[in-house]
Parts: structure tokens; C-alpha cells; sequence
């Protein structure tokens, strides 16, 4: 009997603390349900060694080397050699809690959801708060108009509410996050893939929008994702630097923007946000203590806002904007173009 998911594993933003990842994978996940591939997009040597070490004495686990690549050029390669009914994709700095699979599953086939996702959980990092908060429940797309334009927003909902807070049955969401994602595997290989590194999920979340197909939560499954916590090496920074260079921000923002006709109200806030990773990882990596490095952080942040604004013309953009899907005819946003790089 074929088993129902591939898990794959890839780097997000950095390559440490993958070992902790596919560990987690196999003390919270039955065997019988899965088979795992770990995307190696430049690895470190001795992390690789580690990797190759642990899943020696394990039949159902498999290292595919790419070389140093952004995350979703890996995955538009690895789609077509998929062949189980469901892919999911998991980041390397996430880690799976006990039942995490088994809902998710079994959402996605009595629903016939093209995504189900569990709630993502994240541990205090950048940003002082609880210890263990919501990251994501849903996300829905609204529009705002500024000087007769209109711009999108990404509206999460239940924002950094504590676990118990959230609600407990699946919710339908127009988007989700690359923390931990489960596919209709037919519905991966038929998509388009952008060459993005922001606004990768949302494009998708509108083109199954498009097809007229759902994106669940599963809030009975749930991931925890480290928010940068841990202590960085210089291979990260490297790989960080990868995704969130300017360049191909930039690139990713004009691509959407070409693909849906939208603008994006926070786009320079995104900017100045992957500055503030970059910081926050350069500290880590130094080896200064969390509370220290969110404290410099938000100084020298409050400083480059000052000497930088950021521009943001609206007081509450967000009370301001309005669901994009009601404001257009049918409820289904136009593609304007099929351009993917």
C-alpha cells in the first residue's frame, strides 16, 4: 500500500538546526504515513554529514541536492518527481508537534481541499511576547485605495493570540505560509511556480482562488517555528542573504505586481523587515542573548525610522481596506500575466 505524503524538507531562511527538524519528523510522525526528502540547497559540509548520519538507518528518507538555490525554484524541480497523493513542504527551522500529520490528512481528503495547512505556532524571537504564540491561523487578501490606486494587504488573523485563544475547527483561508504547508499533490504539479522569495504564497493562494479551490487550517495539527531564536552561524547569514537580497526582493514584488496588477501597501516595511532579520541574526550569530539583541534592534530601528520614513499615508490602513475577493466581479481575481521569472 503507497503511502499517503512525501514530506519535504527545505531551507527558508538559513541551514542550521535541520537535524532538530527531521528529528521531530520521525518522533511525532508514524513511518507508515510517510516518505521524507531533504532538499539540499548548499548545506554546509558538516551539517550535510549530520543529515546523512541520522536518516543512514532509515528506508524512507532521501537527500536531494539541488546546490544553492532559492526555496521555490527547489520546489518547482522536485513537483514532478513527487508521487504520493500529498506533499508537504516543511522549513528546516520549523519543528512538528505529536499528531501533527494525521489531521491535516485527513482534512485535505474529506474536504478535497487543494491545501491544508496546521496552525503555525512560533517561538519568541525578533519580537519580545509570549513564549509560544500564533504566528498564522488564516490569512485573508483586502484592498486599500491610495490617490485612486489600489493596494493589497495581508490580513492575519488571530495575530500572536495565545494557542487556546484560536479557534479548534478547520477554517477556510485565502493564503498560507511556507512554515508548513500540505498540497494536493495533483494540484502542485498543475499550478505555476513564481521565481519569488516574498508574495510566493499569496500568488498561489490567488490562482487556487482562480480554480476554485480551498486552502484549510487545521487547527487539531500544529507546527512551532523558531523565530530566529536560536543562535546563527555564518552559513546562514549566507543563505539568508540569498533570499532576502534587494535584488531579488525587488524582482519578487515587480513579478506580482506584473502577474495580478497589484501593489503592495506594506512593501518597504517587508524591505526594512529583512533588514531587521538580517541584524537580528548577525547579533545571534555574535552570540548576544535574545533579550539584548531585541533591544538593540528595536533602537536602531526607531532611529532608521526616523532618518528613514517608511511610507505609510494612512492612519489604520487595514480598517481602511476591504476584502479584495467581495470587490471584485465573481469573487475571482484576474491574472494578468504567466510570467513566472
Amino acid at each position: 500500500m503507497s503511502k499517503p505524503a512525501t514530506i519535504i524538507v527545505s531551507p527558508r531562511d538559513r541551514y542550521s538546526g535541520v537535524e532538530d527538524c527531521i528529528a521531530s519528523i520521525y518522533q511525532h510522525t508514524p513511518t507508515e504515513l510517510f516518505d521524507l526528502i531533504i532538499l539540499d540547497l548548499g548545506y554546509p559540509k558538516s551539517i550535510l554529514k549530520r543529515i546523512e548520519d541520522f536518516i543512514a538507518d532509515k528506508d524512507n528518507a532521501r537527500i536531494v541536492d539541488y546546490g544553492r538555490i532559492i526555496p521555490m525554484a527547489a520546489m518547482d524541480r522536485i513537483r514532478q518527481n513527487l508521487h504520493t497523493d500529498y506533499a508537504v513542504f516543511l522549513d528546516n527551522d520549523s519543528r512538528t508537534t505529536p499528531g501533527w500529520l494525521e489531521p491535516v490528512l485527513q482534512t485535505a481528503m474529506e474536504q478535497k481541499a487543494a491545501v491544508v495547512y496546521p496552525v503555525t505556532l512560533e517561538r519568541s524571537g525578533v519580537d519580545a511576547g509570549a513564549d509560544i504564540r500564533n504566528h498564522l491561523f488564516t490569512t485573508e487578501l483586502r484592498v486599500v485605495d491610495v490617490e485612486h490606486e489600489p493596494y493589497l494587504i495581508e490580513h492575519k488573523t488571530y495575530r500572536r493570540a495565545l494557542p487556546d485563544d484560536l479557534p479548534s475547527e478547520p477554517t477556510e483561508s485565502q493564503a498560507f505560509e511556507l512554515h508548513c504547508v500540505m498540497f494536493e499533490t495533483a494540484t502542485l504539479k498543475a499550478i505555476e511556480i513564481p521565481h519569488m522569495t516574498i508574495r510566493e504564497h499569496l500568488d498561489i493562494g490567488m490562482q487556487l482562488k482562480s480554480l476554485g479551490r480551498k486552502i484549510l487550517v487545521e487547527p487539531k495539527s500544529q507546527i512551532i517555528f523558531d523565530n530566529l531564536g536560536t543562535r546563527a552561524n555564518l552559513d546562514d547569514l549566507k543563505y539568508f542573504n540569498l533570499r532576502w537580497n534587494s535584488r531579488i526582493t525587488e524582482h519578487s514584488s515587480r513579478l506580482f505586481e506584473q502577474r495580478w496588477g497589484y501593489k503592495f501597501y506594506s512593501e518597504q516595511s517587508i524591505y526594512n523587515w529583512a533588514i531587521r532579520r538580517r541584524l537580528f541574526l548577525l547579533m545571534r550569530w555574535l552570540g548576544m542573548p535574545i533579550k539584548l539583541a531585541n533591544l538593540c534592534d528595536r533602537i536602531f530601528f526607531a532611529l532608521r525610522r526616523r532618518l528613514f520614513p517608511i511610507w505609510d499615508p494612512l492612519d489604520n490602513p487595514n480598517e481602511k481596506a476591504e476584502s479584495l475577493y467581495a470587490r471584485l466581479e465573481e469573487g475571482v481575481p484576474n491574472q494578468l500575466s504567466h510570467n513566472t521569472v
